[in-house]
């Protein structure tokens, strides 16, 4: 029973860590317009921070890495951070391509 009271413990922590996050995320995205006109992209990277953080946060916490040792959570880390380095590297290439191709024929 104690075990299973400090799982659920962990649990409701994480839910409610995430639903922090979350409510950040919606406030900054309903209301910094608003606030900070100017600073639109800032709020876009916020973004990808706070979605990063949520995401390290669940694998950490319910593919049970948090308990692991450091080498294990880069061998199992690593390659998943060098496919999404990969995949932002091809959208920014092809996002370029098609700003060249959008500026030459139109």
């Amino acid at each position: 029973e104690e075990e299973g009271r400090k799982i659920r413990k962990t649990i409701w922590m994480v839910t409610l860590l995430l639903a922090v996050v979350t409510a950040v995320e919606v406030a900054l995205g309903a209301f910094w317009k608003e606030w900070f006109p100017g600073a639109w992209h800032l709020v876009k990277w916020t973004f990808i921070v706070l979605t990063l953080v949520k995401a390290t946060y669940i694998v950490m916490t319910f593919m049970h890495l948090g308990d692991e040792r450091r080498n294990i959570r880069a061998l199992i880390l690593l390659p998943y951070a060098l496919f999404l380095l990969y995949l932002v590297f091809i959208a920014i290439w092809e996002s370029n391509y098609v700003n060249r191709a959008w500026e030459m024929f139109l």
